[in-house]
């Protein structure tokens, strides 16, 4: 009889992030194992028990946790990455920060917003990760970024002291502001020191957080509109690599992805802050009508001005032109469809008046540099 593999599990489920690496992992052990697995339903700091006599197969593990006391095991291991702390040919799955801050930060854009914010906790890797490349998406499109300095005083270490630390902050920067929080719990901060400092979401300020926990996003008030991550993905291959490894492949620094996939939009960003009214009207028409097969042309006929004048006031207030608006906004919804959704490619085609199929693999790749199936497969829940 072959033998079960012993699997150790080190991985919060108190989060979005890990309980999706988790169902990922599950997935894979139902159609290629079964895989015995060892956990800890308890947090990231808590979850270091000594298994040195449990006889594992292999391990994947944050590497938040005392972690090299586990390397020293000499069996096969797989790190999900949580900080800057990498070590030589050990196999990781690594978190995409630059997709994730650009995707917050052309959701935030095209919302016509001109103003924006992170809000992070600063000296965390990941965090600080996310905040570095949304300040360089928005400084590329030539708007400036306000950051939210944590205190280090013992004074505000509590978050009833934060709050109003970070509802002060809130207060001055200008309006209307888009801001990005790190994570959703981050998100949820936000959402409450406004409310604290008298603020209206999302008209004076749109709040966009990472990881889409459903739970923490729909708790929100308004709820929280966030960036879907493919933790699910990352956690079938972390688990198709590490049987790989636990088979006799050599660990070469292997990386896995974990990658934004698209906005979940809910109330938090729900707002049109354009106050060009031709622009506006044209947004609302193409957000209406993108499953159509429309063109720039039609767009241009929902306004008072010529198409160049049109054309001018989207470079203006949305940094792109009126036909790379309507394929942002066509590849979104194809994209949310995928994921969400399981119609069929071909229905999916037949909803968007595509001729047929070949023609909107070719539109869709061209655009995300990867095939509809592709998308699917890597991506949906």
């Amino acid at each position: 009889m072959q033998k079960i593999p012993r699997v150790i599990l080190l991985l919060e489920t108190s989060r979005a992030f890990g309980r999706g690496i988790l169902t990922g992992i599950a997935k894979y052990s139902k159609l290629h194992g079964p895989w015995t697995f060892y956990r800890e339903p308890r947090s990231l700091k808590s979850s270091v028990p000594h298994l040195v006599n449990w006889k594992a197969n292999g391990i994947i593990m944050r590497n938040t946790v005392d972690y090299k006391q586990f390397l020293n095991l000499n069996i096969p291991t797989i790190l999900v990455i949580h900080d800057s702390k990498r070590q030589n040919r050990i196999p990781s799955i690594v978190t995409n920060g630059y997709e994730i801050a650009k995707l917050a930060g052309e959701h935030l854009i095209s919302k016509g917003l001109k103003s924006f914010a992170f809000c992070g906790f600063p000296g965390y890797c990941w965090s600080d990760e996310r905040q570095k490349y949304f300040v360089q998406f928005l400084n590329d499109a030539g708007y400036d970024v306000a950051i939210y300095e944590q205190s280090t005083s013992n004074k505000f270490k509590s978050w009833e002291k934060e709050q109003l630390r970070m509802s002060e902050w809130l207060l001055t920067l200008p309006k209307p502001i888009g801001i990005m929080a790190c994570n959703d719990d981050r998100g949820q901060h936000v959402l409450e020191a406004c409310k604290i400092a008298g603020l209206h979401v999302p008209d004076d300020v749109s709040v966009i957080g990472v990881d889409n926990d459903s739970l923490i996003c729909d708790l929100c008030d308004p709820p929280l509109s966030s960036i879907q991550l493919n933790t699910e993905y990352a956690g079938y291959y972390s688990a198709e690599l590490l049987d790989r490894l636990m088979k006799g492949e050599v660990p070469q620094g292997q990386e896995i992805g974990v990658t934004a996939t698209h906005v979940v939009k809910r109330q938090s960003t729900d707002i049109l802050a354009i106050d060009n009214v031709n622009v506006a009207n044209a947004l609302r028409y193409i957000r209406k009508n993108a499953k159509d097969k429309i063109n720039v042309d039609d767009v241009v006929k929902q306004t008072a001005v010529s198409r160049r004048s049109l054309e001018n006031y989207f470079q203006k207030f949305m940094h792109r032109s009126i036909m790379e608006e309507i394929r942002r906004v066509r590849i979104e919804l194809i994209c949310e469809l995928l994921i969400e959704t399981n119609l069929s490619i071909a229905e999916i085609s037949y909803m968007f008046n595509f001729v047929d199929i070949e023609h909107i693999s070719r539109y869709f790749k061209k655009e995300k540099g990867v095939s509809l199936r592709d998308f699917r497969k890597l991506n949906h829940r």
